[in-house]
């Protein structure tokens, strides 16, 4: 990063003389040259935003979007499908390729919930920012007497857990006993201590293998259980982390929390964490999420920027 910038800056300051001399001098090759040049450090400088604005460790996992209605009946639920609507075609815009993994339909309309995976580059660093509560505002079609509802439904975005995660046993951390196989098995396998029980010190996870004949082959098959094991308590601890950020992120899903509003009426939506007010409702709602998403972003940038400022 240093080095890119230091080249940018030096790059900027030959560009800034270059067309300097070739302004007086009336070169024309010259001015084209430094326009070509202009064009790549542009590109330059939009890798560098691009990278600042995904600075995440998860920014770059694909991302689940989980959908829930909230307070409002029939409303809300119809509320939810309308905002899993939008979703999919944010996906289709940004080119993200979008599963349906769950769907949980209304009594009447619309969903009561619906998971959906994003798989692209920057899924999760994309659609994070819309984690929390959103709010409806409109004239039901489900009252005939056409009076104005206010429902809700809680977003809830989370980074794909990483599946790959490589467990690296230390074997001073592993105990193993051995003793005597019981049941079916044979004559062998019952007199001599072929089964195998290996502890891992630091976590306390016990596995045992007796089925095989072998001790050695039972204490590899044990092996593999037990790293089978670590790797599932691992990601357990991740999805156990991603339930407690939610809880933080959406809370209960009660009115007071909510993030942004969608006001049919007026054709408005505002975002509460940062002021964000346009009123280009229908564009966003059919999936032209970009402006919002890069407003949402841009602030949080400058909140970690201040608050490197204050701590510096």
């Amino acid at each position: 990063m240093v080095v890119t910038l230091n080249t940018l800056t030096s790059e900027l300051s030959d560009n800034s003389e270059l067309f300097a001399m070739s302004k007086e001098e009336g070169d024309d090759a010259g001015l084209l040259t430094i326009e070509v040049e202009g064009n790549k450090l542009s590109s330059i400088v939009e890798q560098l935003e691009f990278r600042r604005m995904f600075n995440n460790e998860a920014d770059s996992c694909n991302a689940f979007v989980d959908i829930q209605a909230g307070a409002g009946g029939t409303e809300a639920c119809d509320w939810a499908s309308m905002l899993m609507r939008q979703y999919l075609r944010y996906a289709e815009r940004k080119g993200f390729k979008v599963t349906v993994e769950d769907e949980s339909a209304g009594d009447i309309a619309g969903i009561k919930g619906a998971t959906l995976k994003f798989e692209g580059d920057y899924a999760f660093g994309l659609m994070r920012t819309e984690t929390g509560v959103h709010r409806l505002v409109r004239k039901s079609p489900f009252d005939s007497s056409g009076g104005r509802h206010t429902s809700f439904a809680s977003i809830f975005v989370y980074p794909e857990v990483d599946d790959s995660i490589e467990i690296d046993i230390n074997p001073a951390d592993v105990r193993t006993d051995t003793f005597r196989a019981s049941g079916a098995g044979g004559q062998h396998i019952n007199k001599t201590d072929s089964a195998v029980r290996l502890t891992h010190i630091p976590t306390g996870v016990v596995v045992e293998c007796q089925d095989l004949p072998s001790q050695h082959k039972n204490k590899a098959k044990a092996m593999a259980l037990l790293l089978a094991k670590l790797k599932q308590n691992e990601i357990d601890e991740q999805q156990s982390s991603i339930a407690s950020e939610r809880k933080i992120l959406v809370g209960t899903g009660d009115r007071s929390e909510k993030i942004r509003t969608y006001n049919f009426p007026q054709g408005r939506i505002t975002d509460h964490r940062i002021k964000l007010t346009q009123h280009n409702l229908d564009q966003v709602m059919d999936g032209d999420m970009i402006s919002i998403c890069q407003a949402l972003l841009t602030e949080n940038q400058l909140a970690q920027l201040s608050n490197l400022e204050d701590n510096t």
